[in-house]
């Protein structure tokens, strides 16, 4: 059983149904079945802190211990086993003195002894912290370790539970940004608590994967704060891709504390910083571009790292998701900080409080390395977050009025190894010259190289952002409905044609199901943790669907179907 495995959150996942030994994102066995055992652990935490709390006890760095926990599991971010079981030793340790205290507090208020350790989530302890005694519970807990539970209540259990593990990552982010909610963790755990009550029917659960969508929205609005009010608003942006001459640091993955700490350290070094994949956006921010050893944009999205991390000849700072299995060429040169983490790769610690986090190792072999090979030279465009788009409004419904702009696709999401994905090109090519894409996210490099012109001096492709700023998208959509004096966004001339492929995009999707939001086309395949009565449910109660032919769906598209 050590080498046995399941996992099906993402959507590459073997056959469309699971990975049993290895995950297509290169996560093993082992480090699979260490992250089934934390968020079992973690789900014990929540059964005292939902307990705790009406009794005034109250442990909020466990409580953001918990998030990070959650984001750490999230496909391709850490896949370091030893990290995992440092954590699973923190979680018991936080587990057992938020118990301790709640017990104690327990017999102060009634008089009469508290005791027990509650269900085995709750109170289990490892005979040592050996890995393969941990391997041998987390075979016992994982998804499908109940093998008589109904695969409906399996479903929407899962389905919150991604969820929350993308609410936790931009909880992660605006934390760093010092942007906290306290309720937002309480509610983490109170949903954690709930995929553990056998009493909630499949109608109940379903309510509650709506409430995760709509505290999802939360969490996303609270990121988009974060980064506004300390970087500004996005502005549109051209961005280089090309290299300069001179040493190179090269930043990767959403995290733009540590892009920026990066920058401040490496001003007057002789060190050039390139963002790469999902750090693009960063490029669009009043206060980065102070910086001129600023240089622009490498490569393209996560899949593609492998080829141009090693191209790249100098460090890459991982700083969150979106590591996959590095080649002996360039593992030296890797580096992963927050939550990430791979075997083999140099780890930068956390800030301590008051402080930045210290890359000087980054530095100093960056000084000692080739200058970054060129991939191209050209320029692209980001930063057409909701405060550019809203402050265009006007122009754009005039465009509409005047039948210049007749629709707007949403093709957020992300990007993906499998050949499908070629779909997402294909319709951004295949629609009419009168439509605007918006988008968000990796997907975008599936199209944000063509050249689609303009309307009315509006770029075709919008570009709000990380897949973080997916907020941007729905305010978008929100001022649009506004300024058309529409009560329902669904009578907005918008579609959505989505791509999803880890936890983030989940909460997305299941804060637009919050919002009311119908017809929405997923893709490039549904999730393989819905099971076939819940997807029935999302047809019937919102019109989600899978994506078809590009030529069917683009028709279906501009008929606003």
């Amino acid at each position: 059983m050590k080498d046995a495995m399941f996992c099906f959150q993402c959507q590459e996942t073997m056959r469309n149904m699971g990975c049993t030994s290895r995950g297509v994102c290169g996560k093993p066995a082992d480090v699979a079945n260490l992250q089934d055992l934390l968020i079992y652990l973690l789900k014990g935490i929540a059964f005292w802190g939902t307990r705790a709390r009406p009794m005034g006890v109250i442990h909020e760095d466990t409580n953001l211990f918990v998030a990070q926990g959650l984001f750490t599991t999230i496909t391709n971010a850490n896949f370091d086993p030893d990290r995992f079981v440092a954590y699973i030793r923190e979680a018991i340790d936080r587990r057992e003195a938020l118990r301790a205290e709640a017990q104690a507090r327990c017999e102060e208020l009634h008089g009469n002894p508290c005791t027990g350790s509650g269900p085995d989530w709750a109170g289990w302890q490892p005979a040592s912290y050996d890995i393969d005694v941990l391997l041998e519970k987390g075979n016992q807990v994982g998804v499908m370790a109940d093998v008589t539970l109904d695969e409906d209540v399996r479903s929407l259990r899962e389905l919150i539970t991604y969820g929350l593990k993308g609410m936790a990552a931009y909880l992660e982010h605006a934390y760093m940004l010092e942007e906290t909610d306290s309720e937002l963790l309480h509610f983490i755990q109170e949903m954690l608590e709930a995929t553990t009550n056998d009493e909630l029917t499949v109608d109940e659960l379903t309510g509650l994967v709506l409430k995760t969508g709509e505290m999802g929205l939360r969490a996303m609005a609270l990121l988009d704060k974060a980064n506004t009010d300390t970087y500004g608003h996005p502005e549109p942006t051209q961005v280089y891709l090309g290299v300069r001459p001179g040493p190179g640091i090269l930043v990767s993955g959403h995290d733009l504390r540590d892009l920026d700490e990066l920058l401040q350290q490496t001003q007057g070094t002789g060190v050039n910083i390139y963002t790469h994949g999902e750090m693009l956006p960063a490029q669009a921010y009043p206060a980065f571009k102070q910086y001129e050893h600023f240089a622009g944009n490498y490569g393209g999205s996560w899949w593609h790292q492998r080829e141009e991390f090693d191209a790249f000849g100098g460090p890459i700072l991982m700083t969150t998701n979106c590591v996959i299995t590095p080649k002996p060429s360039y593992i030296e040169r890797l580096f992963t900080t927050g939550q990430a983490g791979y075997p083999g790769c140099a780890h930068i610690p956390d800030r301590n409080p008051g402080a930045q986090k210290d890359f000087s190792a980054l530095i100093e072999l960056a000084k000692t390395c080739p200058d970054p090979q060129p991939l191209e030279d050209i320029t692209i465009t980001t930063g057409f977050a909701r405060q550019t788009v809203m402050a265009h409004a006007g122009a754009v419904v005039d465009a509409v009025k005047a039948g210049d702009i007749q629709r707007f696709v949403v093709m957020g999401g992300c990007d993906g190894r499998a050949k499908s994905r070629q779909y997402y090109t294909d319709v951004a090519e295949a629609l009419p010259d009168s439509t605007v894409i918006l988008t968000a996210g990796c997907a975008k490099y599936r199209y944000n190289k063509m050249d689609l012109g303009e309307i009315n001096g509006i770029p075709r492709i919008l570009d709000a952002g990380q897949c973080n700023d997916s907020y941007s998208l729905i305010r978008t959509a929100q001022a649009l409905a506004e300024a058309f004096e529409v009560q329902d966004v669904n009578d907005l001339p918008i579609s959505y044609d989505i791509a999803w492929y880890e936890q983030k995009a989940v909460i997305v999707l299941l804060a637009l199901l919050h919002l009311g939001i119908r017809k929405i086309r997923l893709g490039p395949t549904l999730p393989a943790f819905l099971s076939p009565n819940v997807i029935t449910v999302l047809q019937n109660n919102f019109d989600l669907m899978p994506i078809g032919s590009v030529e069917e769906d683009v028709q279906a598209i501009m008929a606003g179907h």
